[in-house]
């Protein structure tokens, strides 16, 4: 009885099923078909999924053509009951209240959201408080209502912003903010939007535009980038995917078309930055605070493990006070993943750019620019824009350890050239254990910060609260306990003699009475592990060095110059001194040390020039302002010449008597992937044996031979190239 019910139930579904198919047309499925999908067998859900897909991609929306059968059957049938409407597309009728047309704003379009406007264009269109999550590269300008990207925000009649949305960061996001209306009927609004959006739009645009507007919404114009630093970058193998990615699954729908020829690419809004309520709470006080103080300007320092949105919060407090003040000052005193330069530098963030996107703020200074703030005009990761900042040294090495008090004398140098007539925002390192809290402990008493903002979260290493009762308490390195200072105050009088203020500093210090402690808690996915940690700090440092040389190309739309094609500066060596300074080279191997190195291009007080032969010697790393950066490319011993390429202008690289080699590495790509190159390229061999000790990048670590087919070097015997 069980196996005739069982093979009844068998026969019955898939005489339904052959009787639905044959009854109505190809690739057309009705309701009652649809309910019985849960009784097919796999291979029938994959044939019907197969031909749905096909379908798909030929252009035929099979749930539209299912609802217009159904609609024919239900007109034969007799009527029973008043159907219900389905509902259209079109746009609702206008509101006959204020508070109904409010509500009415809120809820989503039903309308796709995104319309080709032309090549390479697209046209956005925002309900308020909704956001548009995308990665990519693209020009975006704000033709009505007001928008926010990464803090920032930009409004109708301001000029088109650059906003990059790179895999090596989270996705931007476009959101949609509430913005004031005036006193007029929605009649004069559309009249008013119709107007600003003549110079930008054509009439069907326009009209497609006012069918679907709603009071409160955004319209934003999107249209393709293309800048010489992208084409340099992309043109290397392995760095093209940074700013496009392909769907892994093609699709044809309209709005993915319109968004690939922009150049961007349409994300869910998990991939987009997600900011805790803590974090909130504490850019809208530090905003407030900013904005409205009156004895001085506050002094903000951020301060937490590595990986817990340091970076990406100070990018993000700038975009905001930049919205209501003029510029902001920027210390930046991290050395591995921060400053992928490896660099101290203070820059001052003004209004005449946009503040930029995610990750580090500035990382690698630009010598030919002529704008020294990162954002309001590109919105951008740290390695597509580059700023002069207003006093730099080159430290060459990604760790402070054993070398405590240079660290600290080089940000004495640079907080020196801090004028107190904007806010101070300060960037730590992510080293906060042992020896490295100490050396935070000694920051905080040296730069007297007003607010200190300690990050935290699940995976980071336990960190005590930095209370001014704690502070004051604890010894540093190199500063002791202040429990006997009444009200826990101390001057800056016993460091000026250290930091070199200026005269009427001197005579007047400024009084500080400890600082306020924010806690910030994060909660996001990390991409970053110990374990590829390394690997990601060389990918972005690699990143920026590419966008630091793509400033030696020329502009759009002229092709491009491989870097081996570009004529060096020569440098004599009388002219300039010589410095390693991560490591101890012997003299008579500095030479092959700076051949085909990323030197620093610096400026020290003594004078060079008496030497009549060279190269010059430094005993040790000097404290000294840093110009910019370049590439040895080539020795000339007989003529002892240096070959410089740098971007650094011509009348700056006049005061340069001083180069500085780090542990920064040239990036591989450079060296192998150079178009035009015939025959062995130079500094680049096969015929290395890694079992050697000290041969592999780790010292004393050793690997197989076939795991590399090509290595680079600059071994003494193999720099042939020095003539």
């Amino acid at each position: 009885m069980a196996d005739s019910g069982l093979l009844l139930k068998r026969g019955s579904c898939r005489s339904t099923w052959l009787r639905a198919r044959k009854a109505r047309p190809q690739l057309i499925l009705s309701r009652r078909p649809r309910r019985r999908l849960g009784t097919l067998r796999w291979c029938g859900r994959r044939r019907l999924r197969r031909r749905l897909l096909q379908a798909q991609a030929a252009g035929v929306d099979w749930r539209e053509g299912a609802r217009q059968v159904s609609r024919a059957a239900a007109a034969g049938r007799p009527k029973t009951a008043t159907p219900s409407p389905i509902p259209s597309p079109t746009p609702a009728s206008e509101p006959e209240s204020e508070f109904e047309s409010a509500s009415s704003c809120r809820r989503p379009l039903l309308i796709p959201p995104v319309r080709p406007v032309g090549p390479g264009r697209a046209l956005l269109l925002l309900p308020v408080e909704q956001g548009f999550t995308f990665s990519g590269i693209c020009r975006v300008t704000c033709l009505y209502g007001q928008v926010q990207v990464f803090g920032f925000t930009i409004s109708q009649g301001q000029p088109a912003r650059d906003i990059f949305s790179v895999y090596t960061h989270s996705c931007l996001s476009i959101h949609a903010l509430h913005y004031s209306l005036p006193e007029k009927s929605k009649k004069e609004l559309k009249r008013e939007a119709r107007n600003l959006l003549k110079s930008h739009l054509n009439l069907d645009d326009r009209r497609w535009s006012m069918q679907n507007f709603s009071l409160q919404c955004s319209i934003v114009l999107l249209e393709h980038l293309e800048t010489a630093s992208v084409n340099f970058i992309t043109s290397y193998p392995g760095s093209s995917y940074i700013f496009v990615q392909e769907s892994p699954t093609p699709q044809i729908k309209p709005e993915y078309l319109a968004l690939r020829s922009v150049g961007i690419r349409k994300e869910k809004k998990r991939k987009g930055l997600q900011l805790t309520e803590s974090t909130l709470s504490a850019l809208e006080e530090l905003v407030n605070v900013s904005c409205e103080e009156v004895d001085g300007c506050p002094v903000i320092l951020v301060c937490g493990s590595q990986d817990v949105g340091k970076s990406t919060f100070n990018r993000y407090l700038i975009n905001q006070l930049l919205n209501s003040l003029p510029c902001v000052d920027y210390l930046e005193c991290g050395l591995a993943a921060i400053t992928l330069t490896q660099a101290i530098s203070l820059l001052t963030l003004s209004h005449t750019v946009l503040v930029t996107g995610l990750l580090t703020v500035l990382a690698l200074p630009s010598l030919n620019c002529s704008v020294p703030c990162p954002w309001p005009e590109e919105i951008r990761p740290p390695f597509t824009h580059l700023r002069t900042p207003q006093k730099m040294v080159y430290y060459g090495k990604p760790s402070c350890k054993n070398n405590y008090e240079n660290y600290i004398d080089i940000i004495k140098y640079v907080f020196s050239a801090y004028k107190r007539e904007s806010p101070l925002l300060i960037n730590t390192m992510g080293w906060v254990s042992d020896q490295g809290l100490l050396l935070l402990i000694d920051l905080i008493r040296l730069l007297s910060p007003s607010h200190v903002v300690q990050f935290r979260c699940d995976h980071s290493k336990y960190m005590p609260d930095l209370t001014p009762q704690y502070v004051d308490d604890m010894d540093g390195l190199y500063t002791k306990s202040k429990t006997k200072m009444r009200n826990r105050r101390f001057r800056l009088a016993a460091f000026a003699d250290a930091l070199e203020f200026a005269d009427e500093e001197k005579e007047s210090p400024v009084e500080f009475t400890g600082h306020k402690l924010i806690g910030v808690y994060t909660d996001f996915t990390y991409r970053i592990t110990p374990r590829n940690r390394e690997s990601h700090n060389k990918i972005l440092r690699d990143l920026t060095i590419l966008s630091y040389l793509s400033q030696l190309q020329p502009p759009m739309p002229k092709p491009l110059s491989p870097l081996h094609s570009l004529t060096p500066y020569q440098v004599p060596f009388n002219a300039v001194a010589l410095r390693i300074t991560h490591s101890d080279v012997a003299p008579t191997h500095i030479l092959y040390a700076v051949n085909a190195s990323w030197v620093g291009l610096c400026k020290i007080q003594d004078d060079v020039r008496g030497y009549t032969n060279g190269p010059i010697l430094l005993a040790q790393t000097p404290i000294c302002d840093c110009l910019g950066f370049g590439i040895c490319r080539g020795i000339d011993m007989e003529k002892r010449l240096y070959h410089i390429l740098t971007p650094v202008p011509p009348e700056e690289l006049r005061t340069v008597n001083c180069l500085l080699v780090g542990a920064i590495a040239i990036p591989h790509c450079v060296l192998k992937c150079q178009r035009g190159i015939e025959g062995t390229v130079p500094y680049v061999t096969t015929d290395y044996n890694f079992k050697i000790p000290g041969a592999s990048e780790k010292i004393g670590a050793r690997e197989p031979e076939e795991a590399h087919k090509e290595k680079l070097y600059r071994r003494p015997k193999f720099c042939r190239k020095m003539k």
